[in-house]
C-alpha cells in the first residue's frame, strides 16, 4: 500500500495538467493585429490616443501578436472609450476640505474583428479600469497621469481577452456558415 500511494498521487497530479498548452491558442494565421485609435467619448483630452498606445505596448509585451497595418492585419481591435469619471475618496481638513485623493474610473467597449472575413469575433465587450490619484498640487497633471495608469490597466484586460479568446470556436463557427 505504501508503494502504490505515491504512484496514485503522481498520476492524479499529472492528470490535472492534461488541458495545459505550451503553445498559444491563437492560430498562426491570425497572429497579426492592428489597433486603430480608440474613439474617445469622454471629457479627458487625448485619452483615445493614450489608450491605443498602451494597447499596442501590451501586445508587444505579451508577444503572441505582431503589430501590423490595417491592410496586413488578421485581427483588428476596435475600441470606444465611453466614460471617465472621478470620485472623491479622501479630504484633507488642513486644505479647507479640498479633495486630496480621488478615484478615476474609465469604461470602454471593445470589439475584435477578423479582418480577412469581416466577421466580428467579439462584439462590444465592456471593460472597466480604475486607479487612484492625489490632487494636492496640480490636479490636471495628476489626473492625466492617472488616466495613463487606467489606460494601462484597460490595455492588459483587452490583450488578455484577445490572447485567450476561443479561437477554435470562432473558426468552427466560421466554417459552419
Amino acid at each position: 500500500m505504501k508503494k502504490i500511494l505515491p504512484t496514485v498521487l503522481a498520476a492524479l497530479a499529472l492528470a490535472g495538467c492534461a488541458n495545459y498548452r505550451w503553445t498559444s491558442p491563437v492560430p498562426a494565421d491570425m497572429r497579426t493585429v492592428s489597433v486603430p485609435t480608440f474613439r474617445n467619448e469622454t471629457d479627458l483630452v487625448e485619452l483615445g490616443a493614450v489608450t491605443t498606445r498602451q494597447v499596442l505596448r501590451e501586445f508587444q509585451r505579451e508577444g503572441t501578436f505582431k503589430i501590423a497595418s490595417a491592410d496586413d492585419a488578421a485581427v483588428e481591435v476596435q475600441g470606444v472609450l465611453k466614460t471617465a469619471s472621478s470620485g472623491l475618496i479622501y479630504y484633507k481638513r488642513e486644505m479647507s476640505m479640498r479633495a486630496y485623493e480621488q478615484r478615476l474610473v474609465i469604461s470602454a467597449e471593445v470589439s475584435f474583428v477578423d479582418r480577412r472575413s469581416g466577421k466580428v469575433i467579439v462584439d462590444n465587450r465592456k471593460y472597466v479600469a480604475e486607479t487612484t490619484y492625489f490632487s494636492d498640487t496640480d490636479i490636471a497633471t495628476s489626473r492625466r497621469d492617472a488616466s495613463g495608469r487606467a489606460a494601462e490597466d484597460l490595455a492588459r484586460q483587452i490583450v488578455d481577452d484577445v490572447v485567450s479568446c476561443r479561437w477554435d470556436n470562432a473558426k468552427a463557427k466560421e466554417e459552419a456558415k
